[in-house]
């Protein structure tokens, strides 16, 4: 007679925490670039990471889910991602000085701190978010 109460409770506990999920963890801002958000986000002295990427390019979409893992770390809570899409925003590729995608460039505030071009090993990755974050 007591486990109904019980499972009733459970019950009415699981929907309510369905209903009113926690919040996630703060993780990165991820956004298209911007030169007034990256200008922003320079000036605030803000951790960045600039991904040069391109829709078909299979590097990328390697690096795509090694990134998606490192930014929805509370380490990155700060860290703002722009991405920069490799064919239509050729003006953005030539004044980072990339000369093709699945480039990754790190940033603390105006200072760069690393990059890397083709980086697919996802220990590689997070040394190289790390340096933006330090």
């Amino acid at each position: 007679m007591r486990r109904r109460p019980l499972l009733a409770l459970s019950a009415l506990a699981a929907g309510l925490l369905a209903a009113f999920p926690m919040p996630a963890a703060r993780a990165a801002t991820v956004a298209d670039y911007t030169p007034s958000a990256f200008a922003a986000a320079q000036q605030d002295g803000k951790p960045i990471l600039v991904h040069i990427e391109a829709g078909w390019c299979p590097t990328c979409a390697r690096q795509r889910p090694i990134l998606a893992r490192l930014e929805a770390t509370p380490q990155s809570r700060d860290l703002m991602v722009f991405n920069v899409d490799f064919d239509t925003q050729k003006d953005v590729v030539r004044r980072f000085g990339a000369t093709m995608q699945s480039t990754l460039i790190a940033f603390h505030g105006r200072q760069e701190t690393a990059r890397s071009v083709g980086e697919t090993d996802a220990g590689r990755i997070a040394t190289l978010v790390d340096s933006a974050l330090r």
